[in-house]
């Protein structure tokens, strides 16, 4: 059903000289232009380009005055960061653009990487679980990684300390990718330098964060969204019944993924995530092999071509002009259902019964205005 309500894919051209990456990274950068807006104002607009020199009339349309998008230094500092600290950049419709994160509806439009991007070609399988992860957690994620990277796939996961830290490490060897919540750049936490560098040049590091950017705490959903949007499945070792590591189960669940979790004994706080996911239907694991026995269907078949790179851009098409009486009531209608707690799009474009264009170009106008804000997994929740 939301793949029917949804707007279909856009063709997008990656960028290919210095001047794109400089459009691109100016609209990605631009004030209250997430990725969601990103990709919906460039399959309005048909191009980067003229999706920004669009933008201040949009912004100007949603009651926004005397916007400006992001400065071109802005975006060339990004760039020459980039260079120095020896990442590269991977657009959203490149050859080199996870498949998988592709599928999306809020896939990163631009994803720095910091190592062999080769891996984002693997089959991947996200590690997560406690910060303060007990001794036999600590085994446990060590024991599955070894296994899962013997077995032909590689590990993400998020770089924290704790159940990240042993997965990373002991898939140094096999395949490890860290997802970072600040730039790619930027070591968090400070711990982990060490690892980070190993990862650096042995395996990978990625974030769809500017360079730079100290890691938020309103960052930390959105690293998980990408984690588990890498993965085919996200197996959780411990958490506690309120951890990060369940926000990127739910993700994982909203993206279609398989989620797997760790038994643990019901008095251990760090066991009581893993315990409700699998009395509420994730596979039980015990090992390495329930992993790879849960995905031998989709292990199996080939890898989905990426994207094709050289697609003509769709053509530029005008959002039609609405009476502002009209405009105004949808927006009512489109408040008044939405609340503090993230709603999907799909449910409110199936509430509102209208146009899912329609919908979506007044979802573009309402986040500019402030009004509204996107959270991780194509939700949408009132300011």
């Amino acid at each position: 059903m939301a793949e029917e309500l949804l707007p279909s894919p856009h063709p997008l051209t990656p960028p290919r000289s210095e001047d794109d990456w400089v459009t691109w990274f100016r609209l990605l950068r631009s004030r209250r232009v997430g990725p969601t807006t990103f990709h919906r104002l460039i399959s309005e607009r048909g191009t980067a380009a003229d999706a920004l020199d669009a933008l201040p009339e949009v912004a100007r349309a949603a009651g926004v005055d005397r916007y400006a998008p992001c400065p071109v230094e802005v975006a060339q500092e990004e760039l020459r960061l980039g260079r120095l600290a020896g990442a590269v950049p991977v657009a959203f419709g490149d050859a080199a653009y996870p498949a998988l994160l592709a599928e999306l509806p809020d896939a990163p439009p631009v994803l720095w990487c910091l190592g062999d991007i080769s891996l984002l070609d693997r089959r991947l399988i996200a590690l997560v679980g406690a910060r303060n992860s007990s001794s036999l957690g600590t085994r446990m994620a060590k024991n599955l990684a070894e296994g899962l990277t013997a077995a032909g796939f590689a590990v993400v996961s998020g770089l924290a300390r704790g159940v990240d830290t042993a997965a990373h490490l002991a898939s140094l060897g096999g395949g490890t990718v860290a997802v970072q919540a600040g730039g790619v750049d930027v070591i968090y936490p400070a711990e982990n330098a060490v690892l980070a560098q190993e990862i650096g040049e042995r395996g990978l590091r990625v974030s769809e964060q500017p360079m730079g950017m100290q890691p938020q705490a309103r960052h930390f959903p959105a690293r998980n969204r990408i984690i588990s949007g890498l993965a085919q499945a996200v197996v959780v070792v411990e958490a506690a019944a309120k951890s990060g590591s369940l926000i990127t189960a739910r993700s994982a669940l909203d993206q279609g993924r398989e989620v797997m979790a760790v038994p643990g004994h019901p008095f251990d706080g760090r066991a009581a995530g893993c315990n409700m996911l699998i009395r509420d239907g994730a596979t039980l694991v015990r090992g390495a092999a329930d992993v790879v026995e849960a995905l031998t269907p989709v292990a199996d078949t080939e890898p989905r071509p990426a994207k094709i790179p050289d697609a003509a851009p769709a053509p530029r098409r005008d959002p039609p002009h609405r009476p502002l009486a009209e405009i105004a009531a949808l927006h009512g209608q489109i408040l008044d259902r939405l609340g503090p707690s993230p709603v999907a799009e799909d449910q409110l474009i199936r509430d509102l019964k209208a146009p899912a264009g329609e919908i979506g170009a007044e979802l573009v106008t309402l986040e500019l205005e402030g009004r509204i804000e996107r959270r991780p997994g194509g939700l949408l929740a009132r300011t």
